[in-house]
C-alpha cells in the first residue's frame, strides 16, 4: 500500500514538472500582447473619459497590430459617431458585425446611430438582434430605452 502510494505522488510530481517545463520551453512573448491589450485599454478609458478623437489613433494602432477584431471596431464605431462622423461610425459597426454578428456593443450602437440618423424602423430591428442574441441584457435594456426616449420626443406611440 505504501509502494502503491508512494509511485502515485511520484508519477504525479514527474507529470507536474513534466507541464511545467513544456510551458516553460514554449517561450513566451509578454511584451506584445501586453502592449495591444494597453492600446486598446488606453482607447476604452480614452473614450470612457469622451477623449474620443485621442483614442482613434490607439485603436487603429492596436487594428494594426493584432488584425482586425469586433471589440476595437466597435469602438472606432462609438468613437466617430460620438464625434458627429455617422458615416465611419456605421462603417465600423458594420465591418465589427460582419466578423461578429451577435457583438452586443455593435448592436447595440448601431442601433443608437440609426436612431441619430431618425432610423426607426432598423433601431427596432437592431433591438429584435439583441433580443434574439442575449435576452434582457444591459445592452438590450439600453436600446430599448433609447428607442422609447426617441418615442417619446418624437410623439410616436
Amino acid at each position: 500500500m505504501m509502494n502503491h502510494r508512494l509511485a502515485l505522488i511520484t508519477a504525479l510530481t514527474a507529470l507536474s514538472l513534466g507541464f511545467a517545463s513544456s510551458a516553460f520551453s514554449m517561450g513566451s512573448d509578454s511584451t506584445t500582447p501586453a502592449k495591444k491589450a494597453d492600446d486598446y485599454k488606453k482607447a476604452v478609458d480614452l473614450i470612457e473619459d469622451e477623449k474620443y478623437s485621442a483614442a482613434i489613433p490607439l485603436l487603429q494602432k492596436s487594428i494594426k497590430e493584432k488584425g482586425e477584431y469586433a471589440d476595437a471596431l466597435n469602438q472606432l464605431g462609438f468613437a466617430n459617431r460620438k464625434m458627429g462622423n455617422w458615416k465611419a461610425g456605421m462603417e465600423y459597426y458594420l465591418k465589427a458585425l460582419s466578423l461578429e454578428p451577435n457583438h452586443l456593443g455593435a448592436n447595440e450602437y448601431l442601433g443608437e446611430l440609426y436612431l441619430e440618423q431618425k432610423d426607426l424602423p432598423n433601431a427596432e430591428k437592431q433591438l429584435a438582434i439583441l433580443k434574439a442574441a442575449c435576452g434582457d441584457c444591459d445592452e438590450f435594456d439600453e436600446l430599448e430605452d433609447s428607442i422609447d426616449d426617441y418615442k417619446d420626443d418624437n410623439n410616436i406611440n
